[in-house]
């Protein structure tokens, strides 16, 4: 069960990072073309700038489950340090049950957010619904909880170790 759990961690957060990495190259290649619209050939792009806060909204959303499995979002490491193992292991799930508590608030109210704002359109680009601009806080915030529980199974500590 644990096993099965932590290959499909890897796969959601692998799947996660790389939407992330595909959200910067879509933000990046915007701002390029958002800039020779503008200061070359003098016709900004107005639908450009929406497009790129779009993606970096889904690029932070999409990066934090990696930061999560990591053990990089929540750190205690000064107490983490000086704790004996059992108190190491609370501390754990105490880490744990406050992210899940983070990210549970965070699902809730995005998904909220996103249904309320579904009536909202983008400015610049009246077609497209504020619904996708606001689920990128749920569908990340699911993202998160499995990297948390992964985390919590499998802890990730290398700066820890090799930082003594």
């Amino acid at each position: 069960m644990k096993n099965t759990f932590l290959r499909l961690e890897r796969w959601t957060t692998g799947f996660a990072t790389l939407v992330a990495c595909l959200m910067l190259v879509i933000a990046s290649a915007l701002g390029m073309f958002q800039i020779v619209t503008r200061f070359v050939l003098e016709q900004p792009a107005e639908w450009s700038e929406i497009l790129i806060r779009l993606s970096l909204i889904w690029m932070v959303f999409m990066g934090i489950p990696a930061a999560f499995r990591q053990g990089a979002m929540v750190s205690v490491d000064v107490l983490y340090r000086w704790s004996p193992i059992k108190v190491k292991r609370v501390l754990d799930w105490v880490v744990c049950l406050a992210a899940l508590a983070l990210i549970g608030v965070i699902i809730w109210w995005g998904w909220d957010y996103a249904v309320r704002g579904r009536v909202q359109s983008m400015a610049g680009l009246e077609s497209i619904s504020m619904f996708w601009g606001y689920v990128a806080m749920p569908i990340g915030g699911m993202f998160c909880v499995i990297g948390i529980i992964g985390n919590l199974l499998d802890p990730q500590r290398e700066e820890l170790e090799t930082a003594t």
